[in-house]
């Protein structure tokens, strides 16, 4: 049977799945069955069956359904069963052509799939070490696991929307994107909770489950993805990105030497040097007044405030330079400012841009609380003398000196 024909297959019998799904069948009747179905499928068909259903229109929310389904594939019914699945799976998926360059590209120290890799080989030990203590009620190992975030914002920022807008690959970032977000807020809720109780087990041991299959699916599907697709150059872009992030599990951000050597022309590409029009004289000549290059540049990133421009065509254009809470990586340049957001985030942000461009909306404001630090988070129309949009602005802005100066 041909490949074309194989995937048609599969398309048609994940459609029925999502049909019983939809109709309110109970979720371990069809897992049953899927597991019977496709116990032999690479789980790289299912991924690129699930993206042909996506083109077609099926929505994200049902295709969403699938996730925690066709897990099962790579699981037992004990621990021990799925560790020992997920890496006789993992050892057949080695052998094909995705899998070759992958493991290539793991070896290469501090690669971006290297430093990948090695946070989920921390990951999957700490797992393990929060199920052997589970029953604590002050567990320490709740803070290590919610370093979770920061492996998930990587994949979020750097991963997900380069694969989806530079070479279609929507899958990854409309499903498992979703995934890493419910992962994540459970993990976080889970570490508040003050009522650790036999329904909290429950939970923790659900997203223990959840999170350990994540690792699976990053390192058979998304890895592989981005492996035999991304360039060198945009692997640079990768790692140079990757310094704006906390460490995450004690793995370090090692020096990659073959990126460093490229730093350069990485620059340039990025439009970060030498590529600024001036005046005769050298300065940039504003209505208000006059700046060289380096005064501009500095006054702009001297500003106690993260600044994210997006053009009237919803392309990221600019991002001032400096330590950011929102991390804005230099690969998101020249995107549609909607690839940055997770799906559940990109209707309310093109909602909010649609309404600039109309006019009927001059400024969104945001107050949040992130890792006990309040902030401001402003969403503005640009626009010229004449009324005329030009682009929306963001802004982010630490807010803590204003609330203890009034406190």
């Amino acid at each position: 049977m041909d490949n074309t024909k194989l995937n048609n297959d599969v398309t048609e019998k994940i459609k029925s799945y999502l049909k019983r799904l939809g109709e309110g069948e109970e979720l371990e009747a069809v897992r049953a069955d899927f597991v019977k179905e496709f116990s032999e499928v690479d789980p790289a068909q299912i991924m690129e069956a699930e993206q042909q259903l996506i083109k077609e229109g099926t929505s994200i929310n049902e295709v969403q359904k699938l996730c925690d389904v066709h897990a099962a594939l790579f699981h037992g019914t004990t621990i021990q069963e799925k560790i020992i699945n997920a890496e006789m799976a993992a050892a057949e998926s080695i052998r094909s052509r995705k899998e070759t360059l992958t493991a290539k590209l793991i070896n290469i120290p501090n690669h971006p799939l290297n430093t990948f890799t090695r946070e989920n080989e921390q990951l999957k030990k700490i797992i393990s070490r929060c199920r052997e203590t589970q029953d604590k009620t002050d567990n320490p190992l709740m803070n290590e696991l919610r370093q979770i975030s920061i492996h998930y914002a990587k994949k979020g920022d750097l991963l997900y929307p380069h694969l989806a807008v530079q070479y279609g690959v929507t899958g990854p970032s409309n499903v498992m994107w979703t995934v890493d977000d419910e992962i994540r807020d459970e993990v976080n809720a889970l570490a508040k909770a003050e009522k650790r109780d036999s329904a909290w087990n429950e939970r923790f041991t659900a997203v223990l489950t959840r999170a350990e299959e994540m690792i699976y699916k990053e390192n058979n599907i998304l890895f592989p993805n981005c492996a035999v697709n991304f360039t060198d150059e945009e692997w640079y872009g990768v790692y140079y990105d990757s310094k704006d992030y906390a460490e995450c599990f004690a793995v370090d951000n090692g020096k990659w030497d073959e990126a460093e050597s490229y730093r350069n022309e990485y620059n340039r590409k990025r439009n970060l040097a030498d590529s600024t029009p001036v005046s005769d004289n050298g300065e940039i000549v504003l209505a208000g007044g006059h700046f060289t290059l380096e005064q501009l540049t500095a006054v702009l990133n001297t500003i106690p405030i993260e600044i994210t421009f997006v053009d009237d065509n919803d392309t990221n254009v600019f991002f001032n330079e400096g330590p950011k809470v929102f991390k804005r990586p230099g690969m998101a340049l020249g995107r549609k400012v909607y690839s940055c957001h997770p799906p559940k985030i990109e209707k309310q942000v093109r909602r909010i841009i649609q309404e600039f461009k109309d006019g009927t909306l001059d400024e969104v404001p945001i107050w949040m609380n992130k890792n006990e630090t309040t902030f401001l988070v402003k969403y503005m129309a640009v626009r010229d003398k004449n009324g005329k949009y030009l682009g929306t602005m963001e802004l982010v802005q630490d807010m803590e000196f204003a609330r203890k100066y009034f406190e």
